[in-house]
Parts: C-alpha cells; sequence; structure tokens
C-alpha cells in the first residue's frame, strides 16, 4: 500500500481545479503549484495550500522537475497528481518521484518513457500483435533517408514529434516538393515544445475516424477498458469537440478495439489511467495511433457516461487499491459530447489570443459540465495553452446532447477575449456533425474561408451598445456633479442631448447618433431610427426594448470607451472611434509585418538588406504552446528588422518593414 493523505497538482488552469475537486471531496489536502502569471487564478485559490515555483516561462516553472519536487518538499506532499500537459508524459518527472519517495499518480517511469516516444511505442505495439499505420521511425534521421521512406510508404505523409502530442511538431505533406522544408519546421516545433527534435513518419490515412479506448490498470494485473471516444473534429491536428460513445460503433467493433487496448496496455505493465488512441477507417480496420499515459483532456465524456470518477480511480490505484470493477461491470447510459472554449481567432487560423477576462457567465443548464480554470479579471497570456474552459453534454441519446451543448455554448458569456465559441456552435450544427458522419477532415470539408470569416454585427446590436455606453457616461458625469435631480439628467438648455458613437467591428463602419429622454432614446444610424428602451437593468444584465421587441443582453461597459455586449447569441465588443480619434492614427502599409500575436520571436531568418518574395518565412514565433511561422506579405527589399530573437513581442508590433 501506498499510503498518503496530501496530493501535490503538478499543473495550472481547468485539469488543476478538477483533480481537486475529487482530492478534496475524497478527504486529501490539495496542493497547488503556480508561477508568477498564475498568482490570481483559481487553481491557486481553491487549493488548501499553494507554492511558487518560477517565472512565467514554463520552463522555469512548470517543466522544472526540481522547482515542482522542492514545493513537494516544502508542503510534505504524500503523492503528485501530474494534469495532462507539461510534464504528465514525462518519464524523468516520473522517476524523479518515485526517488524522492513520493507516489507518482501515473504508470511506472518505464511505461512512461517507452510509449512517450512514438517510434519505439508503434515497434512495440507491431510486436505485440497490435496493428499500426505504416511509417518510418527514423532509425537513420537524415532528410534523405525521410525522402526515400516517404517515397516508399506514399504520399500524403505525416511528419510527427517522436515525443509529445497536442499537435506539436506534427505536418502533412502531400508531396515530395515541401517535405525538406516541413520536416525543419516539425523538428524545430518539436525541440521547443518537447526538447527532442526527433521525429517520425507515418502514412497519412485519408478521412479516418480518431477513435481512442480509455484503459484502466491496477498493480495487480487487472486491466479493463471503458469504452471509446470519438475525438475526429480537430484544428492543426488538436481536438476540438469529442464525444463518447463514437457514432460508428458497433459492440462488435468496441469489444475487438477494448481487446486490442488492454492487450497493448497488459504488454507493457501498465498502471493507472491511460488512453490507447487509434485511426479508424471506413471498413472498420483501425491502427494504432499512440498510447497517453495519463489522463485525456476528454475524460470527463466518459465519465458521464459511465458514472465513474477516472480521477478517483487513479487515486485509488496509487493507492495500491485494485479496481473494484471487472470488465462485466462496466456499463454505459447515455451519450455525452465535450466541446473545448480556446482563446482563438478563428477567422485569422485559430490563432491563439490573449487577454484579460472582462466577464465570465457561463450557462446553468442541466445536464451540462463546464471545467473551466478562469474567472473575471484573469490575464490570459501567451505563456500557455490557450483552452480556457471545457463544456460537456449528457443527453439519453446523441442528438439531445447535441442540442444541450450548442443550447450551453450559446448562453455562455465571455467578455475581454476573442474564443472559438461561435464556431463550436456551428460545428455542432453542420449536418454532418448531426448525423454522426465526421473525420478528422470535417472542419477543412465544412469551412470554407467565408465561414471562419468574423460576423457582423446588426445596427440594433449598435443601437443597444451606444445606449449603454451613453448611460455609463451619463451616470459617471452625474457622480462627478455635486448635485443634479433625477429629472434634469438628459436635459440640456439647447434642447435634447444628442451624443455622437462611431464603432468599427468585423471591418465595418457605423456611425450613430443618441438622443436622449428618459427610459427612451432614439438612434439614428445610417438614415435608419432605432427606438431603444431600458426596461430592467441590474448587475450587467438588463432587458431592452428594441424598435417594439424585448431581448435579453449581458453586457460590460469600461471607461465610457469601450462596451461588450452579448446578444442574440453572439459577443461584441463596441469601441468608441470617436474617442479614439483624438489619437493619431499609424499608417501600417502592405510592407510592415506586424506580430499576429503575443510570443517570443524564436528564429529570424532574414537581415535589413535582403530581398525578399511574398511567402517567404521571416522568422518563427512561439506563442501558447506552438510555433507560427512568419511570412513576407509582399515582394521587396528588407528595410528594416524591428524584432529581436528571444524577446517577447505583443499582438500588431511591428517586425519588419519592407520597402
Amino acid at each position: 500500500m501506498n499510503t498518503f493523505n496530501s496530493i501535490l497538482i503538478a499543473n495550472r488552469g481547468e485539469i488543476a481545479v478538477r483533480v481537486m475537486q475529487t482530492a478534496s471531496a475524497l478527504g486529501y489536502r490539495s496542493i497547488a503549484v503556480y508561477s508568477e502569471a498564475d498568482a490570481l487564478s483559481p487553481h491557486v485559490r481553491q487549493a488548501d495550500e499553494a507554492v511558487c515555483i518560477g517565472p512565467p516561462p514554463v520552463a522555469q516553472s512548470y517543466l522544472d522537475i526540481e522547482r515542482i519536487l522542492a514545493a513537494a518538499r516544502e508542503t510534505n506532499a504524500g503523492a503528485i497528481h501530474p494534469g495532462y500537459g507539461f510534464l504528465s508524459e514525462n518519464s524523468e518527472f516520473a522517476a524523479a518521484c518515485e526517488a524522492a519517495g513520493i507516489v507518482y499518480i501515473g504508470p511506472s517511469a518505464a511505461a512512461v518513457e517507452l510509449m512517450g516516444n512514438k517510434a519505439r511505442a508503434k515497434a512495440h505495439m507491431a510486436s505485440a500483435g497490435v496493428p499500426c499505420v505504416p511509417g518510418y521511425a527514423g532509425e537513420d534521421p537524415s532528410d534523405d533517408a525521410f525522402i526515400e521512406a516517404a517515397s516508399r510508404i506514399g504520399y500524403p505523409v505525416m511528419i510527427k514529434a517522436a515525443a509529445g502530442g497536442g499537435g506539436r511538431g506534427m505536418r502533412q505533406v502531400d508531396d515530395p516538393a515541401g517535405l525538406t522544408k516541413a520536416l525543419a519546421r516539425a523538428r524545430s516545433e518539436a525541440q521547443h515544445a518537447f526538447g527532442l527534435d526527433e521525429v517520425i513518419l507515418e502514412k497519412a490515412l485519408q478521412g479516418p475516424r480518431h477513435v481512442e479506448v480509455q484503459i484502466m490498470a491496477d498493480e495487480q494485473g487487472h486491466v479493463i477498458h471503458l469504452g471509446e471516444r470519438d475525438c475526429s473534429v480537430q484544428r492543426r491536428h488538436q481536438k476540438v469537440i469529442e464525444e463518447a460513445p463514437c457514432p460508428a460503433m458497433t459492440d462488435k467493433l468496441r469489444s475487438t478495439m477494448g481487446e486490442t487496448a488492454v492487450t497493448a496496455a497488459k504488454s507493457i505493465g501498465y498502471r493507472g489511467a491511460g488512453t490507447v488512441e487509434f485511426l479508424l477507417d471506413e471498413g472498420d480496420n483501425f491502427f494504432f495511433l499512440e498510447m497517453n499515459t495519463r489522463l485525456q483532456v476528454e475524460h470527463p465524456v466518459t465519465e458521464m457516461i459511465t458514472g465513474l470518477d477516472l480521477v478517483a480511480m487513479q487515486i485509488d490505484i496509487a493507492q495500491g487499491l485494485p479496481l473494484t470493477l471487472t470488465q462485466a461491470d462496466v456499463q454505459f447510459s447515455g451519450h455525452a459530447i465535450e466541446a473545448r472554449l480556446y482563446a482563438e481567432d478563428v477567422g485569422r487560423g485559430f490563432l491563439p489570443c490573449t487577454g484579460t477576462v472582462a466577464l465570465w457567465q457561463p450557462s446553468t443548464a442541466e445536464h451540462v459540465r463546464i471545467d473551466a480554470g478562469i474567472d473575471n479579471g484573469l490575464h490570459i497570456g501567451p505563456h500557455y495553452d490557450p483552452m480556457l474552459a471545457k463544456f460537456i453534454a449528457w443527453g439519453e441519446d446523441r442528438e439531445s446532447a447535441r442540442c444541450r451543448l450548442a443550447d450551453a455554448l450559446k448562453m455562455t458569456v465571455l467578455f475581454g477575449l476573442t474564443t472559438n465559441r461561435s464556431f463550436l456552435v456551428d460545428a455542432l450544427n453542420q449536418q454532418a456533425f448531426a448525423v454522426g458522419c465526421v473525420t478528422t477532415a470535417f472542419i477543412e470539408q465544412a469551412f470554407g474561408p467565408e465561414d471562419l470569416s468574423p460576423a457582423v454585427p446588426s445596427v440594433e446590436c449598435a443601437a443597444v451598445a451606444a445606449v449603454i455606453q451613453y448611460r455609463w457616461q451619463r451616470d459617471a458625469a452625474r457622480q462627478r456633479a455635486l448635485s443634479v435631480p433625477a429629472d434634469l439628467l438628459d436635459w440640456s438648455s439647447t434642447g435634447s442631448l444628442v451624443s455622437r458613437y462611431r464603432y468599427v467591428v468585423a471591418g465595418n463602419t457605423l456611425d450613430l447618433n443618441v438622443r436622449a429622454g428618459g427610459e427612451d432614446y432614439r438612434v439614428r444610424c445610417e438614415g435608419t431610427e432605432i427606438t431603444v428602451r431600458m426596461v430592467a437593468d441590474s448587475n450587467n444584465n438588463a432587458r431592452i426594448e428594441v424598435d417594439g421587441c424585448t431581448v435579453d443582453v449581458v453586457y460590460e461597459s469600461q471607461s465610457g470607451t469601450r462596451t461588450y455586449l452579448f446578444m442574440d447569441g453572439e459577443a461584441w465588443c463596441f469601441d468608441n472611434q470617436m474617442v479614439a480619434a483624438a489619437l493619431p492614427e499609424t499608417p501600417v502599409g502592405d510592407g510592415r509585418v506586424l506580430a499576429p500575436m503575443h510570443g517570443r520571436v524564436t528564429e529570424i531568418m532574414v537581415e535589413a538588406g535582403d530581398v525578399v518574395r511574398k511567402g517567404q518565412r521571416l522568422a518563427s514565433l512561439e506563442a501558447m504552446k506552438m510555433e507560427h511561422e512568419i511570412d513576407a506579405p509582399v515582394d521587396g527589399t528588407v528595410d528594416q528588422v524591428v524584432c529581436t530573437l528571444q524577446v517577447q513581442v505583443a499582438i500588431d508590433d511591428v517586425l519588419f518593414e519592407i520597402i
């Protein structure tokens, strides 16, 4: 038995909160670690004890094994739960915990090491009789060897980082011309993400489903599976929507895949929670992809259809307790779907975004679970993964789960950050998804560039925002005045007050005039007059009549110049350009290369005087665990290199000048 009564969670955000919830419910003392950037995060406040482990960069905090072990010693932690990401699949960390006499809530270091390298994992699984995707494990790491292997396997091929996951260090190559460049980019990204530039090659299966099987194994050698999850909806090779069970699954196929996953786990003497991932083609043929030796982001869908707490099972197994379930005891009820809410700009290629949470008001719908690690006022910086929360809906059948999830997302308010919330709703409502016919190519097939462009607010939305902003400014002025009778509000000796507002949203400019009269406001915009009446207003929630139609809105006003508005299922940010107009505007020419996001400059490929062509790579920017290429927007000569290697830049900072 491995007796302990306290657990340090070596992670952050929503997974740290999730583990603490179960640990606290079971009577364990929970201990948080945090970087300086996360000092105000919910997981720090929720813990019984918290220790700062360093500055924001992950290498100096969440990836620093010695700092985490020092925090465990300082707090007398009996066990460490790694969550997912960071050190959760690092065999050195698992071994260091064992050496320090701290229980590692996960598999053995040997199992983590074997499955953590895709090349060795595939070789082992093939020897154990598990079907694998044809590929090349990189015995000779030279470009020539990969070129020859790709020719033998046949295009398209997939390059993958041998260590890690989450889409980092992964590139699909469709023809020989792009292989050498893709190898260089994948190796660079793998080195930055995992400290190892080793990559492998696999045949890129066209339009498969990504199906994974959840397994649990105890120290006594018992292994069971808890069914499968379909994780086919992905962007940048990262999962976005997951569900259980898989819509294409049959009882026979589930049994076969489950038995194969159990065989895979037994072949390495596995312990704890793990996931065996497969690619499933239209002919019900499946191939081993990888094994994740940790809890998965999408584990809640399995919990919701089985009624099991996977974190509690992990803790029991780490205590040395045997599984209390046999395979026959595992029962499934209904359907569950999870959607990941990311801070990202869908219209700009799903680029990660930063910002500060101005208002977080999640849905409270029945049968919907929300795992989140954010709160009002929390700053979302460039150092960590952009996932903010997970929405999980359960239903008696798939359709009810789908509708509940879409409705919950529609009713959730998050101001201050650009997110993929509307995209998730659109994806859930696509016909292909509604009928369960999605593959890993779903997003590319279902959404064109015009579908991913930002929506344009209606004139009515802008009118409501202007009225809310007007009222904020009026009330602020009243508070500054010594005494203003209520019946003199909005009164002027020259007649009714008229205030001007100019908004530029999604590329559209809207000029509005607001004329006040008690609780009624007349707003003129583009020759149209809209009547807005404030019916009720309390705690950022208002009921408003717009031309006689009643709508409920959520808003947040800041300094009278910026108003966030949630109306008709969409969230908008309205900045009054009439205030900003007094500030000089810097012209941006076609040759100015701006940072698309906050991040760190990891490579600079050119210098002043270099002649470049449109599309040529100028630099690389690392942000939120991903590496992004910065390309020349025009042909020309580099006049100035403004950025500096390894220095952090902000969104829209000038990086290069091309003339």
